[in-house]
Parts: structure tokens; C-alpha cells; sequence
């Protein structure tokens, strides 16, 4: 049988699936965490009572929470140092890189399985592996060796054809496709690339489509391994980590698409979402604000050098902020020592740390009513920091160009300057990569509390609705970002106070005032980031279920996990309507006892989530 790139790698970590072939297991061989959801995966590591991870390679990252505005951050980086060192993880240390970027450098292997508490894990499948983001419990069950469970995904191809014209980048290609498939049209299914076109694609502008995949809600994107892959792990001194990997040809997939990279023109997502997907060309001509580049998607040596491209010999307009954030510490060193930083310093640009920073509301919060532009991936309402900044997501070119301007400008026809070479020497970097000795004792400061844990939420409640949301709802609008917030990460009785703070500032006092109830909503609930606290606080403020037509993958199991009961019906409900809900394990019974609405569904949880409803989650059977 001729499969696809995406289950010859699956089936050959597969270790079991249900009767019904829906959902299967599989062996995971590396995972990754980033400190604003690594501290509270770690606790939940801890509680199992292990020794050591049982994973053949496993990473702790330090790059969200990096704004020292107190000692809460500060204490949780030492709190995950030290028990990286205890448990056997790998260190990366505040510094040395976005984990995304650092993980493609030196750690992502072609064929093998990734999970990481970040849903932009899917970076690292640009090198033809399989990463796949998760809520930090399943994380932390990966590292206790236990298998991850997904549901079957389908395999979309899409056969890129041609090459991209200069000005038009990798970026464009992702955005392009949001615009045809939504935010949620990947919702468990694997995005899979191939065709003459990939192979005119370097490494980093593949993990660029494989980073924003996220955005389509799919479980992961894949590209093949060939030698753009053998020469990217050459020049990142890994040859031995190269194997090729591709799809059998005439595989069969579920959805087929067609992109021709030499018809695609810039592209920016409009806001408040990343599938909001429109030409430059109906643009330009907006005034700009503020610039950013870098984040996860596009913060690599390869982007700095068409950005530098670009700006070599110009200005910003004065009107203009623009930052830049190196992806890591190699990138960094490398613009540094090849003269690259400083044409960016002479244009006018600020250096940032090399961090998340901005992407998560980390510092560069726009103006009131600005406009910026960012090369990052998500433009959610809000996750800026500034509700009513207008975030356009951009390619590095449109950013560069448009900083110039001082508007929303094309790049298209600028061909890179022959000054710029991507053919040379990049460093190792491992100065901050800690290797765990086996040796240090677990320190744990004050604002790190204990788990919570739960009591089922029964098989019968009556609850009133909390809040009632509309379609596409962010685990940015359930749990917000930013420097206010992201330090209580690990302290779910104070970060439980924000939850959705930037829409319904009375959420979190109404779920006290009435000892919980449920939510409400549209389709696509839970869309984002992995962030587990989007379940876990509110699970904590009482919330027994999320009623709404579809989750998002992350979310949905993350509910799960903390015994949320996620129920898939289209429910009319407003603010303190009373719900009644009963369910067993063939049907779920849901009425609106304010307006005499009945719904009923059948039970489409597998065994294994049931239970854990029925136990109260995930923490409950260890």
C-alpha cells in the first residue's frame, strides 16, 4: 500500500489504536517545553513520582517569560533549571532562543516524533518529522513514557509547483492557503507538502509554513526530507542526523490543493485573524505604526538577510517603530559578526532580546488605534497587549519595505542583494544548552503553588451560563498573555482572576458568585495557543462544561484532561440562562431551562476521555 510521508512516520511509532480505528497511540521521541507552560508540565511531571524522563531527548526551553517585572519569573526559570538537571531534560537557557527556532537548529531529526506544550511545535516537521503541540499534561505524560493519543488525522497535499518570484516569500504561501481553509479547516488533519516546488525551499522557509499550520488548526504540517534537509543538518553540524523520507508516489490524499508559487503575491493577514488573508496590493497606502520581525515564524538567519536586503542604505520613517527579535542566540551571533546588525541598527531599527517577546503581549504594546505590522503568527484580538491596535501579519520583505515607506508597501520585484550569502559558517551555539548532571535539588519559590485537583463533575448538573461567545474564540480571549499575566503560570488561584478578562471583566467574579457553570459558544472554541490554563482556570472558577458546534484539537483535550465535559451542539443560551445537562456513555442530554430548548447528541468521546470526565481528569488516576 503507498502511504503518505505523514503515516510512514506515524505507523512506525504507532503502538496501539481503538476498535474502530478513530484514534491511535504512538511513541513519542522527543518533547519541548517553553517556561509559560513548562512550570506548571514539570509540576504535573513531578507528581507522578519518577525519577527521570523516559523520552530519548527532552527540552526546556526559557523564552516567554523573560521580562524580569518581579521575582515570579525569575523563580520559575530556577525552578525549571533545577529540575531539568534532576530529571534529565536539556536546558536552554534565557537567551539563547525562541524554542521553535533553537529546536530546528539542533534537536529536530527527519522521521522522529516531537510533542511540545507550545502549539507552534510543528516547526520542527520543516526537517520531516512529525511534532505535534499539546496541552503540558500530555506533555508531561510523553515524558513519563506513556504513548499520545491523537485522533486518526486526514493527510491534505498540497503540491507546491514553480518557484516563488523575488519579493514574495514563504510566508505568503501559508497565509495564502489560511485564506482557502480557515482557521479551522486542519482541525485534525496533517498538512502534507510536496512537489518540485518544495524543493526550492530552504529549510527555514519550510518551518515558517509548518509554524503558521498551527493556525489552520492542524495536528501538524510535513514536509519531505531530501537535500535541502541533508544540507540545512550539514550546515547546522548534524550530518549524521539526515535520513531522507517521502511519500510513496501516487499516494492517496483525503484533500488535494495546488499552489503555484509563481502566481502568489505578497500577502497579509488582516485583522483580528490569521485566515483574514489579503493581497498587499489592496493595502498599501495604510499608514504604519510600529514594525516587528521575528517570533517563531520568521526570526532566522535566512530572514534577517532579505530584511538587510532591503534595508541596507535607507532609513526607517521617523513615524515607524521597528524592532527586531533574532530567533536565537546562533542567528544573533551570525547577523552580529556578518555586518548584518548593523546595517539593521543604521536604518533605525531597536534590537530585542532574542525571546517570544511581542508575539505573547511581551513588551511592545502598539500605540492606542496604531497599526503594526509583525511577522509572527497569530494576530488575535488583544494578544498584542493594545486592544485596539490593528495587527497585520506580514512577510519579513512586506515589513522591511513597508518600515521604509512608513505604509503598507509591496515588495514584489525586489530581488535580495548579491552583498548577502546565505553559504556561510554557522556556529554551534551550545553555550546555553545545559546538558543535566543528575545532581541539583528542585527549588520552588513562592508564587508556584500546588496542583489543583478536581471532583468529577457528576453525570447530572444543573448550571447557568457564564458567558456566551461568538465563533473562532482564542485560548487569548479565555486565558490572556502578557506581562500582567504570564507570571502566575504556575499559581492557578491568581492567574484564574484574568480569565476572559479582556472581553467580560466580571467572568471570573460571576463564576465565584454562582459556583461556576458553563460556557457557551460558537464554532471553533479554544483556537491558539496550547496554553492548558485556558481549561485549568477556568475549571478552578467551577466550569463543569463547554457547550459549542466544535472545538479546537488542543483545547478539546485539554478540557478533557481537567474534567471539563466539551459538548458538540449548537446551543441558544444567554448570560445566567439555567442549563441542565445529563450524559452517560451513548448520549449527551443538554436543555435550556430558560427557554424550554432540548439537544441531545450521542456520546462521541472515546473510553479513555469518558473516564477521565468521570474521574475528574487526568491528575485524578495517578
Amino acid at each position: 500500500m503507498k502511504e503518505t510521508l505523514t503515516y510512514k512516520i506515524l505507523n512506525a511509532h504507532k503502538v496501539s489504536e481503538d476498535l474502530e480505528g478513530n484514534t491511535m497511540s504512538i511513541r513519542i521521541d522527543q518533547t519541548l517545553t517553553q517556561d509559560a507552560t513548562g512550570t506548571m508540565a514539570y509540576l504535573e511531571f513531578i507528581s507522578f513520582g519518577l525519577d527521570k524522563v523516559r523520552t530519548d531527548l527532552s527540552v526546556s526551553y526559557v523564552d516567554h517569560n523573560t521580562l524580569q517585572n518581579g521575582f515570579m519569573n525569575a523563580d520559575d526559570h530556577k525552578f525549571l533549571q533545577t529540575v531539568a538537571d534532576k530529571y534529565g531534560i536539556v536546558f536552554s537557557k534565557a537567551g539563547n532562543g525562541i524554542c521553535h527556532q533553537v529546536n530546528l537548529e539542533r534537536f529536530a531529526v527527519p522521521g522522529r516524533t516531537i510533542l511540545g506544550s507550545d502549539s507552534h511545535t510543528p516547526t520542527s516537521s520543516g526537517v520531516g518529522a512529525i511534532a505535534i503541540g499539546a496541552g503540558g499534561l500530555d506533555v508531561a505524560c510523553a515524558m513519563a513514557g506513556k504513548p499520545f493519543t491523537i485522533v486518526k488525522p486526514k493527510v491534505v497535499g498540497v503540491k507546491l509547483i514553480n518557484a516563488l518570484r523575488p519579493g514574495v516569500s514563504a510566508k505568503d504561501i501559508i497565509i495564502h492557503l489560511l485564506g482557502i481553509m480557515t482557521v479551522k479547516g486542519g482541525v485534525n488533519k496533517v498538512i502534507e507538502y510536496y512537489g518540485d516546488g518544495v524543493k526550492t525551499l530552504s529549510v527555514p522557509e519550510r518551518a515558517t509554513i509548518a509554524n503558521m499550520g498551527a493556525e489552520l488548526g492542524a495536528t501538524s504540517s510535513v514536509f519531505p526530507s531530501d537535500e535541502v534537509t541533508k544540507h540545512f543538518l550539514e550546515i547546522q553540524k548534524r550530518p549524521e542526523d539526515y535520513k531522507p523520507l517521502q511519500a510513496d508516489e501516487g499516494c492517496t490524499y483525503d484533500e488535494n490543493y495546488t499552489i503555484d508559487l509563481a502566481e502568489l503575491e505578497p500577502m497579509a493577514s488582516c485583522p483580528n485573524s490569521p485566515d483574514a488573508a489579503k493581497p498587499i496590493r489592496e493595502l498599501t497606502n495604510i499608514k504604519v505604526d510600529q514594525v516587528l520581525i521575528g517570533s517563531c515564524t520568521n526570526s532566522s538567519y535566512y530572514d534577517f538577510i532579505k530584511v538587510a536586503s532591503i534595508l541596507k542604505g535607507k532609513k526607517i520613517h521617523p513615524n515607524v517603530s521597528l524592532g527586531i527579535a533574532p530567533g536565537s542566540q546562533q542567528v544573533l551571533q551570525m547577523i552580529t559578526r556578518d555586518g548584518i546588525l548593523a546595517i539593521l541598527l543604521e536604518a533605525g531599527a531597536r534590537i530585542l532580546e532574542s525571546a517570544c517577546g511581542p508575539c505573547i503581549g511581551m513588551g511592545q504594546s502598539p500605540a492606542t488605534d496604531a497599526v503594526s505590522l509583525r511577522t509572527f503568527n497569530r494576530n488575535f484580538y488583544g494578544r498584542s497587549g493594545t486592544n485596539s491596535a490593528k495587527v497585520y501579519l506580514v512577510s519579513p520583505e512586506v515589513a522591511a519595505i513597508s518600515a521604509v515607506k512608513g505604509y503598507i508597501a509591496s515588495p514584489l520585484g525586489m530581488e535580495n542583494d548579491p552583498c548577502f550569502s546565505l553559504d556561510v559558517d554557522y556556529p554551534k551555539c551550545d553555550s546555553l544548552l545545559y546538558k543535566p548532571t543528575f545532581t541539583q535539588e528542585v527549588v520552588m519559590g513562592p508564587n508556584i503553588k500546588p496542583l489543583p485537583k478536581f471532583a468529577p463533575i457528576g453525570h447530572n448538573f444543573k448550571s447557568q451560563v457564564m458567558i456566551s461567545c461568538e465563533d473562532n474564540i482564542t485560548t487569548d480571549h479565555i486565558m490572556p498573555a502578557g506581562a500582567k499575566v504570564l507570571p502566575y503560570r504556575s499559581n492557578i488561584e491568581k492567574i484564574s482572576e484574568f480569565v476572559f478578562s479582556n472581553i467580560d471583566a466580571d467572568f471570573a467574579s460571576r463564576c465565584k458568585k454562582y459556583n461556576g457553570g458553563v460556557i457557551v459558544a460558537g464554532q471553533n472554541y479554544g483556537q491558539g495557543s496550547s496554553r492548558e490554563h485556558a481549561a485549568i482556570a477556568p475549571r478552578y472558577l467551577g466550569i463543569k462544561a463547554v457547550i459549542a458546534p466544535s472545538f479546537a484539537r488542543i483545547h478539546k483535550k485539554n478540557l478533557i484532561n481537567f474534567g471539563i465535559l466539551p459538548i458538540e451542539l449548537g446551543l441558544k443560551a444567554s448570560l445566567l440562562d439555567e442549563i441542565e445537562v445529563s450524559y452517560d456513555r451513548n448520549v449527551i442530554r443538554v436543555k435550556n431551562l430558560t427557554t424550554g430548548e432540548e439537544l441531545e447528541k450521542m456520546n462521541d468521546l472515546t473510553d479513555d476521555d469518558y473516564h477521565l470526565i468521570e474521574v475528574g481528569g487526568l491528575l485524578n488516576t495517578f
